[in-house]
C-alpha cells in the first residue's frame, strides 16, 4: 500500500515496516530489500533507510556489512526465559511502587491505554495484533514511569521485550487473556493496593510466559 508524502513520512514508513515485522509478513531472518520497499510503499530510499535504522535500534532489524538488511531472527528459548526472569525480578516490585505513587491523572492515562487495547476487537487481524503489541509496551512503560526508577525503566525499554515477545506467536488468545490480566492490575493500582498490584503483575507475566512457551514446542 502506497504511503502519502507528508511531514511525518519517516514515522509512517517506520510504522508500515514495523507492522509487517510484528505480523510476520516479513518472517524472522528474511531479507529486507530497500528497493522492494521503495516500490511497495512508493517513497524514496531516504525515509526507508531512516525507518530501518530505527528498527535496527529496536533489535527488530539487522544490518550486515555487504549484505544489507534482514529481519532479526526469532529469539531463542534461552533468551526468552532470560527476558521473563528479568521481568519477574523487576516489574512486580515496580507495580507495587506504582500503586503507592499513582494519582488521578496517571491513572487516567493508564486507563486510556487499556481502553485502546480493548477497542481493538479484531485482534485476530494482523494489523490489530501489531497495534496491540505497541500499546502493551506503552502500558507497561507507563507503570514503570509511575514507579519512578528511571534506570529500571530505561533498561526494560532498551530491551524492547514486548516487540520480540509478540513476534513469537500470532494468536488471538495472547491478546484476549492479556486484557483480563491488565484489568486486574489496573484495579489494584487504582485502589492503591500495593500487594494486589505486585501480585497481579507477577501473575500477568507468568501467564504470558506460559502462553508463549507454545512457540518453542
Amino acid at each position: 500500500m502506497a504511503i502519502q508524502r507528508h511531514k511525518g513520512l519517516v514515522d509512517d514508513v517506520y510504522g508500515a515496516i514495523f507492522n509487517k515485522l510484528m505480523a510476520l509478513d516479513i518472517a524472522p531472518g528474511a531479507r529486507i530489500t530497500v528497493d522492494g520497499l521503495v516500490r511497495e510503499l512508493e517513497v524514496s530510499h531516504t525515509p526507508i533507510r531512516e525507518a530501518l535504522g530505527r528498527l535496527e535500534g529496536e533489535g527488530l532489524v539487522v544490518k550486515t556489512h555487504l549484505v544489507g538488511y534482514s529481519a532479526a531472527p526469532q529469539i531463542t528459548r534461552r533468551r526468552f526465559e532470560e527476558l521473563y526472569e528479568l521481568r519477574l525480578l523487576l516489574e512486580p516490585d515496580a507495580a507495587r511502587r506504582a500503586a503507592r505513587r499513582v494519582n488521578e491523572d496517571r491513572m487516567r492515562k493508564l486507563t486510556d491505554t487499556a481502553e485502546q487495547m480493548r477497542s481493538l476487537d479484531s485482534t485476530r487481524e494482523r494489523l490489530g495484533y501489531s497495534r496491540f503489541a505497541r500499546l502493551d509496551a506503552e502500558l507497561h512503560d507507563q507503570i514503570m514511569e509511575i514507579a519512578g526508577n528511571e534506570l529500571i525503566r530505561d533498561t526494560l525499554e532498551h530491551l524492547h521485550t514486548h516487540f520480540h515477545i509478540f513476534r513469537l506467536m500470532f494468536q488471538a488468545r495472547v491478546t484476549e487473556e492479556a486484557l483480563t490480566e491488565h484489568e486486574s492490575l489496573l484495579v489494584a493500582l487504582s485502589s492503591g493496593d500495593e500487594d494486589g498490584a505486585e501480585r497481579a503483575m507477577r501473575d500477568h507475566i507468568e501467564r504470558s510466559r506460559n502462553r508463549l512457551l507454545e512457540a518453542f514446542a
